[in-house]
């Protein structure tokens, strides 16, 4: 970004990045696409395996469709988190640039999903085979997000589940209230601010896709490749060497 000073003369002010820049936009988006794969995939959760369980056994007992995409959902998740884990240790043993070599993986993942559920939606069935195949890769986007994120991302908090990231912001807030005996302050308010980030962006992404679902339907997935690609850039962007 560029700001020119008072005297006229323009100067470059720095763009926020980093690692937890990064995880703020994956748990944007971890919300965004959650939402949309919801309610456009009879209530597919395609960033995290709980929701499909509870959704699946409703899907059951009322006899709704959405059924097999929900079974099919959990080894499609798995499948890609260990492909993930096995490419991820090869590309450290040949030194290559993992990180940024799965964000791009994800954008184009997800830029696979927003075609895919443009080109083949809405979807009255989503147990139909144009249906299956939107969802899968939805989820296969998402699972890759999940693995990277627990291994690059150790650090900070989770980008798609939210109930843990709540449950220690809560803790975390009445430590800092009461000021518990022992407590490293310091320590606890970074990670308070961290869980409070990423839970707003979360549910900032779940409020845009709701919005933007309901007036563009499935082309609101463009947002979430556009957030994706930015993530991605600015890890391109923190990668290459200052100048000396």
């Amino acid at each position: 970004m560029i700001d020119t000073g008072s005297n006229g003369e323009k100067r470059f002010m720095a763009v926020p990045r980093g690692p937890a820049t990064i995880a703020a936009l994956l748990s944007f988006n971890g919300g965004f696409v959650d939402a949309v794969g919801f309610l456009g995939l009879a209530g597919l959760f395609t960033s995290h395996v709980t929701g499909n369980f509870v959704t699946l056994g409703a899907a059951l007992v009322a006899g709704h469709h959405g059924i097999i995409n929900k079974i099919i959902a959990l080894p499609v998740f798995v499948a890609v988190i260990a492909l993930a884990r096995v490419a991820g240790g090869l590309m450290r043993k040949r030194k290559l640039p993992a990180l940024r070599i799965f964000l791009v993986a994800e954008v184009t993942l997800l830029f696979a999903f927003f075609v895919l559920a443009v080109w083949l939606g809405p979807f009255a069935d989503a147990d139909s085979p144009a249906g299956l195949l939107t969802g899968c890769t939805g989820v296969a986007a998402m699972a890759l997000q999940n693995a990277f994120q627990r291994v690059h991302f150790a650090d900070l908090p989770p980008t798609t589940i939210m109930t843990g990231n709540t449950t220690q912001a809560t803790i975390d807030m009445v430590d800092l209230m009461l000021g518990e005996p022992g407590t490293d302050r310091a320590r606890v308010l970074t990670r308070f601010r961290r869980l409070a980030a990423g839970i707003a962006c979360f549910a900032a992404g779940c409020i845009l896709a709701a919005g933007l679902y309901w007036l563009v339907g499935f082309w609101s997935l463009a947002v979430a490749v556009i957030v994706g690609a930015v993530a991605a850039i600015l890890r391109r962007d923190e990668d290459r060497p200052g100048p000396a």
